[in-house]
């Protein structure tokens, strides 16, 4: 890609996040090129589809939440890494309404742009995970596809109008659940 095509495409994708962010996922893409400053052609160069915009938003984001467990592996308190991953995935997710039914397709269909993030970032989560568990401070009964799923359980919740106000509550309760180092029956 030329210096000039790649310059677009990042501040394409950087105005994109804003919009998206704020207005979800069916933000209007001629808003998203005006805000831009480019042509509607300029993003449908890089972006022949919603989805394919969607799809870049999502595997950048996904990428950095899968550098971030990484940065954690190594932190002194694996149970507050975890909390604090756990959270940055919620937050992300939540950001984007109707990411969860992308996550949930993408982990399924092998031939999805997003499978391989998906999977990577289910891996770090897991690691991260692991580790809680090994120190004795995490439920053992639990596995990084459990762990996944909550984080998407909660992003859902997120984007119900009659949880929203409870989210960071819910958080809370799903966070001390995991770090309870009983299996459940227990």
């Amino acid at each position: 890609m030329r210096a000039d095509a790649k310059k677009n495409y990042e501040h394409i994708l950087a105005v994109a996040n804003v919009v998206v962010t704020k207005h979800g996922a069916n933000a209007s893409l001629r808003d998203i090129a005006r805000k831009a400053g480019v042509g509607l052609g300029t993003l449908y160069r890089h972006f022949p589809t919603r989805a394919a915009l969607l799809d870049a938003l999502l595997r950048t984001g996904f990428d950095e939440l899968t550098a971030k467990a990484r940065e954690l592996e190594t932190a002194s308190s694996p149970d507050d890494a975890l909390v604090s991953w756990l959270r940055d995935v919620v937050t992300f997710t939540g950001n984007y309404q109707g990411v969860v039914a992308a996550m949930t397709a993408a982990m399924e269909d092998t031939e999805s742009a997003l499978h391989a993030s998906c999977v990577t970032l289910r891996t770090a989560g897991t690691r991260l995970l692991t580790r809680t568990q090994a120190e004795g401070l995490a439920r053992t009964d639990m596995n990084g596809d459990d762990l996944f799923s909550l984080a998407a359980a909660l992003a859902w919740l997120g984007d119900q109008p009659s949880s929203a106000p409870r989210a960071e509550h819910l958080f809370r309760i799903i966070a001390s659940a995991i770090l309870s180092n009983r299996a459940s029956g227990d």
